[in-house]
C-alpha cells in the first residue's frame, strides 16, 4: 500500500489501486461469480465500475486541473462511488436531486440514457466553462434536464424539503394532467451526507415525511444518505445515522455497505422497490468512506489519524468492484489495468479541452438567467380571460363582482378564486388556509370550491411549506404558498434564496421554480401582535437577486397585481413575493368613519399592473410623497392636510418593492424637486435606502429626505406607535422638507 503522506492527495489513492491490482490474482475460490450474477450480468457490472472509475478519475483531474490554476472546484466523491448502485436501483426517469458526492449516481444514469458527455460537463463545469450545459459556467453542479436530475446548489440539506414536496405533489400534478416528463409509479430520490441529516431543514423534511405518510398520504421518496462518518472535520458520533433513522416512524430504514456493490445494489433495490410499490418513504443508509479531505485544499491529516485513513483506504469501493469483477472472472489483471488507465487518458484529454474552454465573458451574461423577463407575453397572458361559465361553476349563481365594494382582503379572496378557475396548475396551501380560511378569513370558501387536492392545510413548518412549493413547482404546478406572518418566514429564507431563486441562475432556466409566495406582513395592528404579528423587516427578501416583490396597498391593485404575478409565474418561471399588508386587510375608510373611500367593487377583468409600475394620487406640485402599503393609505391622508395648509402634494406609490418603479419615481420627483419616502421599513436596510440610491443613480438633484420606523422589533401595544411611521411624524417630516431653501 502507498505511504500516506500529509493530504492524503489523489496521487496517494491512485497508487495505492496500481500497487494492489499489479499485483493481484484471481482468486477462483471465492463465491464472487454467484454473488455478481445475483443481482447483475457482467455487462451490467463492467458498466457501473466504467461510471465509478470516470468518477474517481474526474477527482483526479479535477485537482490537476487546480494545481494548473484552471480548475475551481474539487469536492470530489471519492469513497463514494458505491451510489452508482442507486443509480441502477431506480429507473432513469425518476427525478433524483444529488449531493455533491454523487458524481458516480450522475455518470451511471447518463451510460442507462445513453448519453456520451457527462464526463466532459461535469469537468466543464469544475472550469467554469460557460459551455458547461446545465450552469453554464456558474456553478459546479451535477443537473440535466433530460436525466431528470435538476442541480443543487452546495446549501446543506436545503434540497430535502423540495424533495418532499415533489413527491407529494406527483400523484396531484398526475390528476391534473401536469408533466408528462415524469412518468406515473415515479420515485423521487434525495441525496447527502450524515452531517447534513442533522440540519434543521433536513430534520424538518423528515418529519414532514414522516407527517404525511402517518396520514396514509402517497409520498414515493427515497432519502439516500452516504455516510462517511465526517462533515467536513467533524465526525459524526458512532452509529448516529443507524440509531437516528432505524426505529423512526413512517420511514422504512434500510442498511448497506456502500463499499461492497453487491451488497448496496441489493439493498438499493429493494429500497427503491419498496418505495415504487408501497408509495411511501424511506430511507437508505449507504456507509461509504471519505478518501480525500473535504476539498482539494483541506488537509486530511490535520484532523483525522494515519490510521483512520488507511482503514478508509482499505475499504476503497472501487478497488471493491474491481477485485469483485476479477475473482467473478468478468475481468483479467492486466484488462483491469488497462480499463484504468485507458480511463484516466480519456478523462484527461476532456480536462485539457475543458481548461481551455471560455469562461463566462461579462457581468450581463453571468445575470442572464437570474431573472427572465417577457413582458409582453406576460401582458397577454394577463388578458387572458376565462369564460364566465367556466367562473358560474366555481362561484356560483352570483358571481364576485356583483358583491358590492370589499376591501383589500375581499379582492384577494376573488382574485384567488378566479386564479384557481384560470389555471387548473394552481395549488394553494399553507397553515390554516384550507377549512379555516387564513387567520384573517382571505382564503375563505376556496377549498370548498376547488376541493382538497389544490387547496389543502399544511403543517406548521414553514420550511416545509415553501419546500412543497418548490417541489411543486418542478412537477408543473404553479403553487400559491401561504406563510401565515412575516416573521415567521425569517426562518425559511434559505428556501427563496438558496433554493427557489437560484435555480435558473444554476440551470439556465432549464429548471424553474414558478411561484407566488403569499404573506401577511407589515404592522399597524392596533392591540394586537407584538415582534412575531407586527414585523416590518423586509430587507431579507430585497437582498435576494431575481425575485419579484409585490406590495399591494389597496384592494383593486392587490387583485391586479396577483393576476401580473402569476401571470408571470406561469410565462418566465418568476419567483413572487406577495407582501400583504394586515391591517389594511378590512379597513374600508380613507378618511373619515363611514366615508367608504378605501373600498372598491372587484373587477375581474381589472386594468394590467405591470412589473414595475406605480401609480400616482394627486397632482400636486410642491412635494412627492413615495410610499408602499400602509404608508400609501397614512400619505393620502397627510396629502389632505398639507392642502389646508397651502401644501400641494402628490403621493407615488411604489407597488412593486423589485423590481422599483424608476422611470415614475424620477418622473413624479422631477415634477415637484421634492421627495419624502414614507418607509413603514427600517431604516437600515428598508426600503427607503434603494429608493434613494435610485434616485440618486438616475441623476436626481432635488431635496430628499424620509421617514422612516426605528431600527427596532415591534413592541406589544401602544408602545409600537413610539417605533412605527405615524401620519403626525409624515407631516412633520413634510413641513420640515417644505422649510429648506
Amino acid at each position: 500500500m502507498s505511504e500516506i503522506d500529509g493530504s492524503f492527495s489523489g496521487e496517494t489513492l491512485d497508487q495505492a489501486f496500481l500497487q494492489m491490482f499489479r499485483v493481484a490474482e484471481a482468486d477462483s475460490s471465492s463465491e464472487a461469480g454467484d454473488r455478481l450474477a445475483s443481482v447483475l450480468t457482467p455487462e451490467e457490472a463492467l458498466a457501473i465500475f466504467d461510471a465509478q472509475l470516470t468518477s474517481r478519475h474526474i477527482d483526479f483531474a479535477a485537482l490537476a486541473m487546480r494545481e494548473r490554476g484552471k480548475g475551481y472546484y474539487t469536492i470530489g466523491s471519492s469513497g463514494h462511488e458505491g451510489n452508482a448502485v442507486v443509480a441502477e436501483a431506480l429507473r432513469p426517469t425518476d427525478p433524483a436531486l444529488l449531493h455533491y458526492r454523487s458524481g458516480a449516481f450522475f455518470l451511471r444514469r447518463a451510460q442507462q440514457l445513453e448519453y456520451a458527455h457527462a464526463a466532459h460537463d461535469v469537468l466543464l463545469g469544475a472550469a467554469a466553462a460557460r459551455d458547461e450545459p446545465i450552469s453554464g459556467g456558474r456553478h459546479k453542479v451535477f443537473g440535466s434536464r433530460s436525466m431528470a436530475v435538476p442541480p443543487q446548489t452546495s446549501t446543506i440539506g436545503s434540497h430535502l424539503p423540495k424533495a418532499v414536496g415533489m413527491a407529494f405533489h406527483l400523484k396531484r400534478a398526475a390528476r391534473l394532467g401536469l408533466n408528462e416528463d415524469i412518468p406515473a409509479r415515479s420515485v423521487v430520490m434525495c441525496s447527502f451526507g450524515d452531517a447534513s441529516a442533522n440540519h434543521s431543514t433536513a430534520t424538518g423534511a423528515f418529519n414532514a415525511a414522516g407527517y404525511i405518510a402517518h396520514q396514509n398520504i402517497d409520498l414515493p421518496l427515497l432519502f439516500v444518505c452516504e455516510d462517511n462518518r465526517i462533515g467536513i472535520s467533524v465526525r459524526t458520533a458512532p452509529g448516529w445515522i443507524s440509531r437516528r433513522f432505524s426505529a423512526k416512524p413512517y420511514l422504512k430504514y434500510f442498511q448497506a455497505d456502500g463499499c461492497d456493490l453487491v451488497d448496496a445494489l441489493r439493498t438499493a433495490t429493494e429500497a427503491a422497490d419498496f418505495v415504487r410499490t408501497t408509495r411511501k418513504p424511506a430511507f437508505l443508509h449507504l456507509d461509504v468512506v471519505r478518501l480525500f479531505g473535504h476539498a482539494g485544499s483541506d488537509v486530511a491529516l490535520a484532523y483525522r489519524t494515519v490510521e483512520e485513513l488507511r482503514a478508509e483506504l482499505a475499504r476503497d469501493p472501487v478497488a471493491s468492484t474491481a477485485r469483485l469483477l476479477l475473482d467473478a472472472g468478468v475481468l483479467h489483471r492486466d484488462e483491469l489495468l488497462e480499463r484504468y488507465e485507458a480511463k484516466r487518458t480519456e478523462v484527461m484529454a476532456l480536462a485539457e479541452d475543458s481548461m481551455a474552454r471560455e469562461g463566462l465573458r461579462d457581468a450581463e451574461e453571468v445575470m442572464k438567467p437570474i431573472s427572465p423577463r417577457t413582458p409582453q407575453k406576460v401582458s397577454i397572458e394577463v388578458a387572458r380571460k376565462v369564460e364566465t361559465e367556466s367562473r358560474r361553476e366555481f362561484w356560483g349563481p352570483r358571481l364576485p363582482e356583483q358583491s358590492g365594494p370589499l376591501a383589500l382582503s375581499g379582492h384577494i379572496n376573488r382574485c384567488l378564486g378566479d386564479v384557481l378557475v384560470k389555471y387548473p396548475e394552481v395549488a394553494m396551501f399553507g397553515e390554516d388556509v384550507a377549512k379555516k380560511g387564513g387567520v384573517y378569513g382571505v382564503t375563505r370558501g376556496l377549498l370548498k370550491r376547488a376541493g382538497g387536492v389544490r387547496v389543502y392545510d399544511t403543517l406548521l413548518d414553514e420550511q416545509t411549506i415553501l419546500g412543497l412549493a418548490i417541489g411543486a413547482a418542478q412537477v408543473g404546478c404553479i403553487p400559491i404558498p401561504e406563510i401565515q406572518y412575516l416573521a415567521y418566514l425569517h426562518t425559511a429564507e434559505d428556501q427563496l434564496r438558496g433554493e427557489a431563486a437560484s435555480l435558473q441562475f444554476f440551470s439556465q432556466a432549464q429548471f424553474r421554480n414558478p411561484m407566488v409566495v403569499r404573506i401577511a406582513g407589515y404592522a399597524y395592528q392596533a392591540g394586537f401582535g407584538g415582534h412575531f404579528h407586527n414585523d416590518n423587516s423586509i430587507a431579507l427578501f430585497r437582498d435576494i437577486p431575481g425575485i419579484i416583490i409585490a406590495s399591494p396597498s389597496n384592494g383593486p391593485d392587490a387583485a391586479a397585481m396577483m393576476r401580473t404575478c402569476i401571470a408571470s409565474a406561469r410565462v418566465d418561471g418568476s419567483v413572487s413575493v406577495f407582501l400583504e399588508p394586515i391591517a389594511l386587510y378590512h379597513t374600508r375608510d380613507l378618511h373619515e368613519e363611514g366615508d367608504g373611500l378605501y373600498a372598491a367593487p372587484y373587477d375581474p377583468n381589472g386594468a394590467e399592473v405591470p412589473l414595475g409600475e406605480g401609480k400616482t394620487y394627486g397632482s400636486g406640485e410642491d412635494l412627492t410623497l413615495v410610499s408602499f402599503a400602509n404608508g400609501v393609505r397614512m400619505s393620502r391622508r397627510v396629502m389632505r392636510k398639507l392642502e389646508a395648509q397651502g401644501i400641494r402634494a402628490r403621493v407615488l406609490d411604489l407597488r412593486w418593492i423589485a423590481p422599483l418603479p424608476t422611470e415614475d419615481l424620477l418622473r413624479e420627483a422631477n415634477a415637484t424637486g421634492r421627495v419624502l419616502v414614507v418607509d413603514e421599513t427600517r431604516r437600515s436596510g428598508g426600503v427607503s435606502e434603494g429608493v434613494f440610491a435610485a434616485l440618486i443613480d438616475m441623476g436626481f438633484g432635488g431635496a430628499m429626505s424620509r421617514v422612516a420606523a426605528q431600527d427596532t422589533f415591534i413592541p406589544l401595544g401602544p408602545a409600537a406607535d413610539l417605533v412605527l411611521v405615524t401620519e403626525e411624524g409624515i407631516e412633520a417630516a413634510a413641513l420640515e422638507l417644505m422649510s429648506r431653501d
